[in-house]
């Protein structure tokens, strides 16, 4: 299996029908969104702009802009071969495209469809069947079920492509059109029309939807005796289940702390600034900077859990935006070792602005974020300080040298003190 294969899979292998689980094994989104943190002044909502939507109004200084658009719509309507054409599908094509023009990737549309799996996956709990898929290509891919899950059971296999949900088939759907097919009330049935490499005909698998709550925060102690606390995604309860994960493990006095942030896509600004707070007892967090050149501070909130425990942090390409928040706070402040693989390189942050009439929303990067020494990441990543690659042989097997060097590392420096 190529590095290329295990790359694309971290960037956009996605749980996708069991939301959550995207977060966990593969970054979808690398969102850095405030929630429950006030947006600045600038950015304002649909309610607030002069134009109005339900009416399509253009304002008279920007109708010579938007003359070509309005003569290709109707150069379209009257000579397109296959008619009638889906009007919102074409508006929600040139919504997607004008928000790309701006050349900045995450600055994009979400049809409601893709709104909706959005706000699930953040949740981390929903409806589906229990599988990890790869959307990078023509149709969904699985890699692989989870275990226990209705598609293991149903005999769904690594590989399977996916071409029909209740025999409808999926070409040229986009994935998260297809994802929300296939997700659907726990306890109901959904047919997946599979083709499978080595069987001459397509696979129907029959499989009844299940209901699954992913947490966001996962932990243990180890047998080396070290805590170990894995954060899948930056959610509405992740803070919550950290503390209460953090209580639990210090409560048996490990000498040392290991956090996993690995595969860690982001998620909300609130939450990384709670998440480090556990970590960094006092000082500022990570800095805010807007177009007009204004800056915000973000300082570190009192009542940190493991804010003196030996820590040593796993990031990978996975790591992304809101993990890679808490990671630089730890390398600035020189609070532990990053063990791993250079991260993702997201510094940017987004807000996500509702449509009128529930007709999906926009996603805006609104500011960029520094470090507390103002470094940022975006386009290059944090490095390790111990550099330790993890093969997709060593993921199959169950190997994890990277979790083993953060063991190594941390029990030395222990023994020292």
């Amino acid at each position: 299996m190529s590095w290329k294969f295990w790359r694309n899979l971290l960037i956009v292998v996605a749980a996708l029908f069991i939301a959550a689980g995207g977060f966990v094994t593969g970054a979808r989104y690398y969102d850095v969104l405030p929630a429950g943190i006030p947006l600045p002044a600038p950015v304002r909502s649909v309610d607030e702009i002069e134009i109005d939507p339900a009416a399509g109004d253009t304002p008279e200084d920007l109708q010579p802009a938007f003359r070509p658009f309005w003569e290709a719509w109707e150069l379209l309507q009257e000579n397109f071969v296959d008619q009638p054409l889906d009007a919102t599908k074409l508006v929600q094509g040139a919504i997607k495209g004008m928000l790309r023009a701006t050349g900045d990737r995450h600055t994009n549309y979400m049809t409601p469809a893709e709104q909706e799996v959005m706000r699930t996956d953040m949740s981390g709990e929903l409806e589906g069947i229990g599988a990890e898929v790869d959307t990078s290509g023509d149709f969904l891919r699985v890699i692989s079920p989870l275990p226990g899950s209705p598609a293991e059971a149903a005999g769904m296999l690594p590989g399977d492509a996916i071409i029909a949900v209740d025999d409808e088939e999926v070409s040229g759907l986009d994935a998260f059109t297809v994802i929300a097919k296939v997700r659907g009330p726990a306890g109901s049935p959904v047919n997946i029309t599979v083709l499978r490499e080595g069987l001459p005909e397509p696979l129907t698998l029959e499989i009844t939807r299940y209901k699954i709550t992913i947490p966001s925060v996962e932990g243990e102690i180890l047998s080396s005796g070290l805590a170990y606390v894995k954060i899948n995604r930056f959610g509405d309860r992740t803070t919550r289940e950290l503390r209460a994960q953090l209580r639990a493990q210090l409560a048996d006095d490990p000498p040392g702390l290991i956090l996993d942030l690995r595969n860690n896509p982001g998620g909300f600004l609130d939450a990384g600034i709670s998440v480090t707070s556990q970590f960094i007892g006092a000082g500022i967090v990570m800095l805010e900077q807007f177009g007009d050149e204004r800056e915000r501070e973000y300082r570190a909130r009192p009542g940190g859990l493991a804010n003196e425990i030996p820590l040593v942090v796993l990031i990978n390409r996975g790591s992304a935006s809101a993990a890679e928040i808490v990671a630089s706070a730890v390398k600035d402040y020189q609070r532990g070792s990053l063990v791993g693989e250079r991260s993702y390189g997201k510094g940017t942050v987004q807000t996500w602005l509702d449509l009128s009439d529930e007709q999906g929303a926009v996603r805006i990067t609104f500011a960029r974020w520094l470090s507390p020494h103002g470094n940022s990441v975006d386009g290059e990543g944090l490095t390790p300080d111990v550099e330790v690659e993890r093969s997709y042989e060593q993921y199959q097997a169950g190997l994890d040298p990277q979790l083993d060097a953060a063991v190594e590392l941390l029990l030395p420096t222990i023994a020292a003190e």
